[in-house]
């Protein structure tokens, strides 16, 4: 299970705008929360943040590819999530802006 590092606490800090933010440990990675709002993950040190039909281009756009991983059947698997573009590492309120859509796209899905 991963262990909680600083790069988690950076973007807990940066993403403190957004309301009542928590990581949960999962699959060797993170699930980030806001206000039990599950909008995003962390898998080897970079944010992907959910996306769905009406937000998938915003990432798409910018050349942004999906997050996969490997099944044990060797076959790659892809989910919706995105990383963010490379403005949005060094700008809170650029992370910000993405993360609300991630939010966004979680909630449609309700």
């Amino acid at each position: 299970m991963a262990k909680r590092n600083e790069y988690i606490e950076h973007l807990l800090d940066q993403l403190a705008a957004l309301g009542l933010l928590r990581a949960k440990a999962m699959f060797g990675g993170y699930g980030f929360y806001c206000d039990e709002i599950f909008f995003a993950i962390v898998v080897d040190d970079i944010l992907y943040i959910k996306a769905d039909a009406e937000s998938k281009t915003d990432f798409t756009d910018l050349g942004l590819k999906p997050f996969s991983y490997r099944k044990k059947d060797g076959s790659e698997q892809s989910m919706a999530y995105y990383p963010l573009p490379d403005a949005a590492l060094e700008d809170a309120q650029e992370m910000i802006f993405w993360s609300k859509k991630g939010i966004a796209a979680a909630l449609r899905k309700h």
